[in-house]
Formats: C-alpha cells, sequence, structure tokens
C-alpha cells in the first residue's frame, strides 16, 4: 500500500483528524488521541489489542513499533500491508483508540 492508500483508509472513518508531524510522518487521531502513524521509519505504525500484537509480531508482517510497543503498538513495512488487510487494522486501530474516550467526548464526536 502507499501512504495515499493509508490516508484515504484512515480519513474515511468517523471523527479522524489528520496533522503531519515527527519528521514529516501523516499522524491519525480520534478525539485527539493518536490511533495510526504513517511514514515513521518507512511503515504504517498501529495500535492493537494484545491478541493482536502476539499475531502480528509472531507470525505476521509486523514487528514492535519503536517506543510504542509498551502500549501493544505494532509497525508493518508499507511494502508488506496488504490492501484486503490494512484497512481492518487501521479500521480496529481506530476503534481501539475510540473506545478509550469518555462516554461525553465519544458522544460529541458522534462515535
Amino acid at each position: 500500500m502507499t501512504r495515499d492508500e493509508v490516508h484515504a483508509c484512515a480519513m474515511a472513518l468517523p471523527a479522524v483528524t489528520h496533522v503531519v508531524q515527527w519528521g514529516g510522518s501523516d499522524v491519525y487521531k480520534v478525539g485527539g488521541k493518536v490511533f495510526a502513524i504513517c511514514g515513521l521509519r518507512g511503515g504504517l505504525s498501529f495500535k492493537v489489542s494484545e491478541i493482536g500484537f502476539e499475531v502480528l509480531t509472531q507470525d505476521g508482517p509486523g514487528r514492535q513499533a519503536p517506543y510504542l510497543a509498551k502500549g501493544s503498538w505494532v509497525i508493518v513495512d508499507l511494502e508488506d500491508l496488504e490492501p484486503d488487510l490494512a484497512p481492518d487494522w487501521i479500521a480496529g486501530a481506530h476503534g481501539l483508540i475510540a473506545a478509550k474516550l469518555t462516554k461525553a467526548a465519544r458522544a460529541e464526536l458522534g462515535l
């Protein structure tokens, strides 16, 4: 996948904002909280469940995301992103972060 394709997937999700930071990386947020970073170290970093972390880092194309692995974040090289799986990974990361927002914040964002 390309960065443009990742961008399209992320921006199609509800209440997403996009900023460019950390050396030109595309940073995607919901409710002000980061759920995915594209371009950092040539890959897509995103939040996953504990089980997803194990699966992607042990049997899949992912590895522990630098500085974020403790919080169950993985990074997958852009050339290893499969177009049929990556949109679900991005949506899953969005859902995990959105679920941590307060009830009021979710209501305000229409989530």
